[in-house]
Protein backbone atom coordinates (compact mmCIF):
# COMPACT_ATOMS: atom_id res chain seq x y z
CA UNK A 1 0.00 0.00 0.00
CA UNK A 2 1.72 3.29 -1.28
CA UNK A 3 1.88 5.76 1.39
CA UNK A 4 1.28 9.12 0.70
CA UNK A 5 3.59 11.89 1.58
CA UNK A 6 2.53 15.77 2.90
CA UNK A 7 4.88 18.24 1.86
CA UNK A 8 4.23 22.28 3.15
CA UNK A 9 3.36 24.47 0.85
CA UNK A 10 5.61 26.81 -0.80
CA UNK A 11 5.77 30.57 -0.78
CA UNK A 12 4.53 29.58 -4.59
CA UNK A 13 1.81 28.29 -2.97
CA UNK A 14 0.01 30.76 -0.40
CA UNK A 15 -2.22 33.62 -2.11
CA UNK A 16 -1.28 36.82 -3.25
CA UNK A 17 -2.28 40.21 -2.17
CA UNK A 18 -4.73 41.43 -4.39
CA UNK A 19 -4.53 45.22 -3.55
CA UNK A 20 -7.46 45.12 -0.40
CA UNK A 21 -4.76 44.06 2.33
CA UNK A 22 -2.63 46.95 1.13
CA UNK A 23 -5.10 49.49 1.66
CA UNK A 24 -6.65 47.95 4.70
CA UNK A 25 -3.43 48.32 6.71
CA UNK A 26 -2.88 52.21 5.55
CA UNK A 27 -6.61 52.58 6.77
CA UNK A 28 -5.91 51.56 10.16
CA UNK A 29 -2.74 53.11 9.74
CA UNK A 30 -4.89 56.16 9.41
CA UNK A 31 -6.73 55.32 12.26
CA UNK A 32 -4.22 54.68 14.91
CA UNK A 33 -2.22 58.41 13.79
CA UNK A 34 -6.17 59.67 14.78
CA UNK A 35 -6.15 58.51 18.04
CA UNK A 36 -3.05 59.37 18.87
CA UNK A 37 -3.12 62.71 17.62
CA UNK A 38 -6.71 63.36 19.72
CA UNK A 39 -5.23 61.63 22.78
CA UNK A 40 -2.74 64.30 22.68
CA UNK A 41 -5.44 67.17 22.46
CA UNK A 42 -7.20 65.85 25.57
CA UNK A 43 -4.10 65.43 27.47
CA UNK A 44 -2.95 69.33 26.41
CA UNK A 45 -6.27 70.33 27.18
CA UNK A 46 -6.21 68.61 31.28
CA UNK A 47 -3.56 69.98 31.35
CA UNK A 48 -4.32 73.84 30.22
CA UNK A 49 -7.27 73.15 32.80
CA UNK A 50 -5.70 72.13 35.44
CA UNK A 51 -3.11 75.23 35.42
CA UNK A 52 -6.09 77.06 36.86
CA UNK A 53 -5.73 75.55 40.26
CA UNK A 54 -2.19 75.22 40.69
CA UNK A 55 -0.78 77.96 43.41
CA UNK A 56 1.35 80.67 42.51
CA UNK A 57 1.51 83.21 39.17
CA UNK A 58 -0.05 81.65 35.78
CA UNK A 59 1.81 82.99 32.17
CA UNK A 60 -0.80 84.33 30.38
CA UNK A 61 -0.46 82.23 26.79
CA UNK A 62 0.33 85.32 25.02
CA UNK A 63 -0.16 88.85 25.44
CA UNK A 64 -3.28 89.47 24.93
CA UNK A 65 -5.12 86.96 27.40
CA UNK A 66 -4.74 87.24 30.73
CA UNK A 67 -3.55 84.95 33.23
CA UNK A 68 -6.46 82.92 35.13
CA UNK A 69 -5.85 83.58 39.21
CA UNK A 70 -5.12 81.28 41.55
CA UNK A 71 -7.58 79.29 42.95
CA UNK A 72 -8.45 80.25 46.48
CA UNK A 73 -10.12 78.44 49.25
CA UNK A 74 -13.45 79.57 50.53
CA UNK A 75 -13.83 78.22 53.68
CA UNK A 76 -11.96 77.89 56.42
CA UNK A 77 -10.81 74.49 58.65
CA UNK A 78 -12.93 73.80 61.68
CA UNK A 79 -10.94 73.93 64.70
CA UNK A 80 -9.29 70.52 65.86
CA UNK A 81 -8.75 69.12 69.25
CA UNK A 82 -5.66 67.04 69.94
CA UNK A 83 -7.92 64.15 68.89
CA UNK A 84 -8.16 65.93 65.41
CA UNK A 85 -12.08 66.15 66.45
CA UNK A 86 -13.52 69.30 64.80
CA UNK A 87 -14.59 71.56 67.90
CA UNK A 88 -16.87 74.73 67.34
CA UNK A 89 -14.91 77.77 68.32
CA UNK A 90 -15.68 79.00 71.88
CA UNK A 91 -18.93 81.12 72.70
CA UNK A 92 -17.70 84.50 74.38
CA UNK A 93 -17.97 85.33 77.96
CA UNK A 94 -21.96 85.62 79.18
CA UNK A 95 -22.30 89.04 80.77
CA UNK A 96 -22.42 88.81 84.10
CA UNK A 97 -26.12 89.33 85.88
CA UNK A 98 -26.54 91.28 88.81
CA UNK A 99 -27.61 88.87 91.95
CA UNK A 100 -31.01 89.38 92.47
CA UNK A 101 -31.97 90.62 96.12
CA UNK A 102 -33.84 88.62 98.86
CA UNK A 103 -35.62 89.63 101.65
CA UNK A 104 -33.52 91.49 104.04
CA UNK A 105 -34.84 92.64 107.69
CA UNK A 106 -35.24 95.55 109.00
CA UNK A 107 -32.29 95.12 111.21
CA UNK A 108 -30.03 94.73 108.38
CA UNK A 109 -30.15 98.69 107.73
CA UNK A 110 -31.20 99.81 110.95
CA UNK A 111 -28.30 102.14 111.32
CA UNK A 112 -29.54 103.96 108.27
CA UNK A 113 -31.64 107.42 108.93
CA UNK A 114 -35.31 107.64 108.46
CA UNK A 115 -36.68 109.59 105.96
CA UNK A 116 -38.74 112.56 106.56
CA UNK A 117 -42.11 113.10 104.55
CA UNK A 118 -42.34 116.50 102.51
CA UNK A 119 -46.14 116.62 103.68
CA UNK A 120 -48.31 119.96 104.02
CA UNK A 121 -52.30 119.99 103.67
CA UNK A 122 -53.84 120.68 100.57
CA UNK A 123 -51.14 120.35 98.56
CA UNK A 124 -52.07 119.41 94.64
CA UNK A 125 -50.38 116.33 94.93
CA UNK A 126 -48.59 113.97 96.66
CA UNK A 127 -46.11 111.27 95.20
CA UNK A 128 -45.99 107.43 97.01
CA UNK A 129 -42.96 106.25 96.46
CA UNK A 130 -41.66 102.49 97.82
CA UNK A 131 -39.36 102.97 100.55
CA UNK A 132 -35.98 105.19 100.74
CA UNK A 133 -33.06 103.48 99.08
CA UNK A 134 -29.30 103.73 100.65
CA UNK A 135 -28.16 106.27 99.12
CA UNK A 136 -31.75 108.58 99.59
CA UNK A 137 -31.50 107.13 102.99
CA UNK A 138 -28.21 108.68 103.65
CA UNK A 139 -28.40 111.94 101.42
CA UNK A 140 -31.20 112.53 103.08
CA UNK A 141 -33.60 113.37 100.47
CA UNK A 142 -35.95 111.34 98.45
CA UNK A 143 -34.93 110.06 95.35
CA UNK A 144 -31.42 111.00 95.63
CA UNK A 145 -29.94 107.78 93.47
CA UNK A 146 -27.96 109.31 90.38
CA UNK A 147 -29.81 106.29 88.19
CA UNK A 148 -33.03 107.42 89.86
CA UNK A 149 -34.96 109.30 87.04
CA UNK A 150 -38.19 111.17 89.34
CA UNK A 151 -36.75 114.18 89.39
CA UNK A 152 -36.35 113.99 85.13
CA UNK A 153 -39.90 112.79 84.45
CA UNK A 154 -40.74 115.48 87.32
CA UNK A 155 -39.81 118.06 84.92
CA UNK A 156 -40.53 116.29 81.68
CA UNK A 157 -44.00 115.39 82.41
CA UNK A 158 -44.54 119.26 83.48
CA UNK A 159 -44.75 119.12 86.97
CA UNK A 160 -42.06 121.58 87.30
CA UNK A 161 -40.69 124.02 85.22
CA UNK A 162 -37.05 123.03 85.50
CA UNK A 163 -35.46 120.28 86.87
CA UNK A 164 -34.69 119.70 90.68
CA UNK A 165 -32.45 118.18 92.05
CA UNK A 166 -33.22 115.97 95.17
CA UNK A 167 -31.94 118.84 97.85
CA UNK A 168 -34.65 120.86 96.46
CA UNK A 169 -37.44 118.34 97.59
CA UNK A 170 -38.28 120.42 101.06
CA UNK A 171 -39.21 122.87 98.27
CA UNK A 172 -41.79 120.89 96.74
CA UNK A 173 -44.56 122.18 98.95
CA UNK A 174 -43.88 126.18 98.58
CA UNK A 175 -42.39 126.14 95.02
CA UNK A 176 -45.29 123.56 93.13
CA UNK A 177 -47.42 122.79 96.44
CA UNK A 178 -46.63 118.97 95.63
CA UNK A 179 -45.41 116.54 98.49
CA UNK A 180 -43.61 112.88 99.10
CA UNK A 181 -44.59 110.23 101.47
CA UNK A 182 -43.56 106.43 100.72
CA UNK A 183 -45.99 103.16 101.82
CA UNK A 184 -42.88 101.75 104.11
CA UNK A 185 -40.56 103.92 106.05
CA UNK A 186 -37.51 101.80 106.70
CA UNK A 187 -35.02 101.91 103.81
CA UNK A 188 -33.24 98.53 101.84
CA UNK A 189 -31.49 98.11 99.19
CA UNK A 190 -34.59 97.66 96.74
CA UNK A 191 -37.41 96.82 96.94
CA UNK A 192 -36.74 93.12 96.33
CA UNK A 193 -35.50 93.28 100.14
CA UNK A 194 -39.17 94.14 101.30
CA UNK A 195 -41.54 91.35 101.60
CA UNK A 196 -45.62 91.77 100.20
CA UNK A 197 -47.15 91.55 103.87
CA UNK A 198 -45.07 94.89 105.11
CA UNK A 199 -45.75 96.56 101.92
CA UNK A 200 -49.36 95.79 101.80
CA UNK A 201 -49.14 96.55 105.47
CA UNK A 202 -48.14 100.40 104.71
CA UNK A 203 -51.34 100.67 102.67
CA UNK A 204 -53.32 102.00 105.79
CA UNK A 205 -51.06 104.39 106.82
CA UNK A 206 -50.52 106.04 103.80
CA UNK A 207 -54.37 106.52 103.71
CA UNK A 208 -54.22 108.19 107.39
CA UNK A 209 -52.50 110.53 105.56
CA UNK A 210 -53.91 111.44 103.01
CA UNK A 211 -56.75 111.39 105.27
CA UNK A 212 -55.24 114.11 107.43
CA UNK A 213 -53.57 116.11 104.65
CA UNK A 214 -56.05 116.01 102.34
CA UNK A 215 -54.77 116.66 98.91
CA UNK A 216 -56.27 116.85 95.45
CA UNK A 217 -54.10 113.86 94.51
CA UNK A 218 -52.30 110.85 95.27
CA UNK A 219 -49.83 109.71 92.39
CA UNK A 220 -48.31 106.19 93.15
CA UNK A 221 -45.17 105.78 91.55
CA UNK A 222 -44.51 102.12 90.24
CA UNK A 223 -46.92 99.61 89.89
CA UNK A 224 -45.46 97.42 92.78
CA UNK A 225 -47.22 99.80 95.13
CA UNK A 226 -50.45 99.88 93.69
CA UNK A 227 -50.41 95.78 93.44
CA UNK A 228 -49.55 96.37 97.46
CA UNK A 229 -52.29 99.05 98.07
CA UNK A 230 -54.70 96.43 96.26
CA UNK A 231 -53.64 93.70 98.17
CA UNK A 232 -54.53 94.89 101.02
CA UNK A 233 -57.74 96.59 100.09
CA UNK A 234 -59.14 93.16 97.83
CA UNK A 235 -57.40 90.78 99.89
CA UNK A 236 -55.96 89.20 96.72
CA UNK A 237 -53.40 89.78 93.75
CA UNK A 238 -54.58 92.50 91.51
CA UNK A 239 -55.01 90.35 88.00
CA UNK A 240 -53.41 91.62 84.60
CA UNK A 241 -56.62 92.74 83.35
CA UNK A 242 -57.87 94.91 86.44
CA UNK A 243 -54.38 97.14 86.26
CA UNK A 244 -54.08 100.01 83.82
CA UNK A 245 -51.52 103.37 83.97
CA UNK A 246 -53.04 106.16 84.64
CA UNK A 247 -56.10 107.64 86.62
CA UNK A 248 -57.90 104.62 88.84
CA UNK A 249 -61.60 104.36 89.13
CA UNK A 250 -63.37 106.37 91.82
CA UNK A 251 -64.05 103.66 94.17
CA UNK A 252 -60.18 103.35 94.23
CA UNK A 253 -60.05 106.81 96.08
CA UNK A 254 -57.80 107.00 99.24
CA UNK A 255 -58.35 108.79 102.76
CA UNK A 256 -62.28 109.48 102.44
CA UNK A 257 -63.74 110.02 105.28
CA UNK A 258 -67.31 109.85 106.89
CA UNK A 259 -68.41 111.36 109.79
CA UNK A 260 -69.93 114.79 111.40
CA UNK A 261 -66.79 116.29 113.13
CA UNK A 262 -64.06 115.31 110.37
CA UNK A 263 -67.09 116.01 107.48
CA UNK A 264 -67.39 114.23 104.52
CA UNK A 265 -64.71 114.06 102.25
CA UNK A 266 -65.02 111.28 99.29
CA UNK A 267 -60.74 110.88 99.07
CA UNK A 268 -58.35 111.56 96.95
CA UNK A 269 -58.15 110.36 93.38
CA UNK A 270 -55.27 108.36 92.58
CA UNK A 271 -52.61 108.14 89.43
CA UNK A 272 -50.34 105.18 88.51
CA UNK A 273 -47.07 106.00 86.83
CA UNK A 274 -44.39 103.91 86.19
CA UNK A 275 -41.29 103.44 88.36
CA UNK A 276 -38.32 105.73 88.28
CA UNK A 277 -36.20 103.48 89.61
CA UNK A 278 -32.99 102.51 87.90
CA UNK A 279 -33.16 98.84 88.33
CA UNK A 280 -37.16 99.17 86.55
CA UNK A 281 -36.09 98.51 82.68
CA UNK A 282 -39.36 96.58 81.50
CA UNK A 283 -39.96 100.09 79.92
CA UNK A 284 -38.39 102.28 77.63
CA UNK A 285 -38.14 106.29 78.94
CA UNK A 286 -40.37 107.67 76.05
CA UNK A 287 -42.57 104.99 77.27
CA UNK A 288 -42.44 106.21 81.21
CA UNK A 289 -42.56 109.86 79.95
CA UNK A 290 -46.09 108.87 77.85
CA UNK A 291 -47.20 107.33 81.20
CA UNK A 292 -46.22 110.64 83.42
CA UNK A 293 -47.31 113.18 80.96
CA UNK A 294 -50.92 112.96 81.19
CA UNK A 295 -50.47 113.98 85.18
CA UNK A 296 -48.12 116.66 84.46
CA UNK A 297 -50.44 118.38 82.33
CA UNK A 298 -53.28 117.85 85.18
CA UNK A 299 -50.86 119.41 87.23
CA UNK A 300 -49.80 122.38 85.69
CA UNK A 301 -53.95 123.19 85.10
CA UNK A 302 -54.58 123.08 89.06
CA UNK A 303 -51.80 125.26 89.88
CA UNK A 304 -53.19 127.42 86.62
CA UNK A 305 -56.38 127.79 88.00
CA UNK A 306 -55.19 127.84 92.03
CA UNK A 307 -52.37 130.27 91.67
CA UNK A 308 -52.72 131.44 87.94
CA UNK A 309 -49.40 130.28 87.53
CA UNK A 310 -48.05 126.84 85.57
CA UNK A 311 -44.47 127.15 87.20
CA UNK A 312 -43.38 128.48 91.36
CA UNK A 313 -46.42 129.25 93.23
CA UNK A 314 -44.48 131.27 95.36
CA UNK A 315 -43.29 133.28 92.91
CA UNK A 316 -47.11 134.26 93.02
CA UNK A 317 -47.98 133.26 96.43
CA UNK A 318 -45.34 135.29 98.28
CA UNK A 319 -44.84 138.09 94.80
CA UNK A 320 -43.91 140.81 96.96
CA UNK A 321 -41.26 138.77 99.28
CA UNK A 322 -39.91 137.36 95.98
CA UNK A 323 -39.49 141.07 94.63
CA UNK A 324 -37.95 142.64 98.12
CA UNK A 325 -35.57 139.80 97.94
CA UNK A 326 -34.38 140.43 94.13
CA UNK A 327 -34.28 144.36 95.01
CA UNK A 328 -31.91 143.80 97.67
CA UNK A 329 -30.02 141.53 95.48
CA UNK A 330 -29.59 143.96 93.04
CA UNK A 331 -28.41 146.43 95.89
CA UNK A 332 -25.99 144.22 97.16
CA UNK A 333 -24.21 143.60 93.96
CA UNK A 334 -24.27 147.86 93.00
Amino acid sequence: MARTRRTRSSAADAPQDDGQATSDRDELQTDGDAVKGAASTATAGFKTSLARFQYGEVQPNNGDAKATPPHQPTRKRPLTDSNDTPTAPSPSPAKRRRPSSRYAPPSTYAHLPKLTDILEPNLICIFVGTNPGIRTATAGHAYAHPSNSFWKLLHASGCTDVRLRPENDVDLPKWYAMGNTNIVERPSKDAAELSKSEMAAGTPILEEKVRRYRPEAVCIVGKGIWEAVWRWRHKRELKKHEFKWGWQDEKERMGGVEGEDDGEWAGAPVYVTSSTSGLSASLKPAEKEAIWRPFGEWVKGRRRERFGTEGRVDRVVDGQAAETEEVEAEAAIQ
